[in-house]
Order: structure tokens, then sequence, then C-alpha cells
């Protein structure tokens, strides 16, 4: 079983980054990577009603890879009208 690497280029510096998959993670490197990405602890909550650890819960868990918790993420935007009026835009 070897070790996964990904090689990134960032403002012309290049980066080796360990691979994200859970198959190459344990499940405290997957909470420290969501801590490290996530903006702040609570995720969202206070601002939309909406906690991004539960989004990355399956990844943490093992169930489902980061992509795939990403790819199941969907947002609906509204304007104020459409709050005001009570209508949902999917």
């Amino acid at each position: 079983n070897g070790m996964n690497i990904l090689l990134m280029l960032e403002n012309e510096r290049w980066f080796i980054m360990k691979s994200t998959l859970i198959k190459d993670t344990t499940k405290e490197e997957r909470i420290a990577l969501i801590r490290e990405w996530l903006p702040d602890d609570d995720g969202l909550e206070a601002d939309g009603g909406m906690d991004l650890w539960d989004l990355y819960a399956d990844y943490i868990n093992g169930t489902k890879e980061i992509a795939e918790c990403n790819a199941a993420f969907s947002t609906n935007y509204m304007t104020e009208r459409d709050l005001a009026e009570g209508k949902l835009k999917n």
C-alpha cells in the first residue's frame, strides 16, 4: 500500500500534497482536512441555517469521497423579492 501524493502548482511554486482519498486517509486526517478547509469551526450554521460539517459527514465517516460530497451540494439563490413573496428558486 503505497502513499499517493498530488503535485500542485500554485503561484509558480510546486507543492506536494498527500492524497485526500478515503483509502489514503484516516478518519482523524479527514477531520483535520475539513477543519483546514472550513473558514471557521461552526461552518455556516449561524448565517444560513446550514452546518457545513453535515455536508462533509459522509467523507469524514469514509462513505463518500470529498468530490462526491461537493457534487451533492446544491444551493438555491434567492433575491430579497423572492423571500418577500415566499418563492423558492430551483
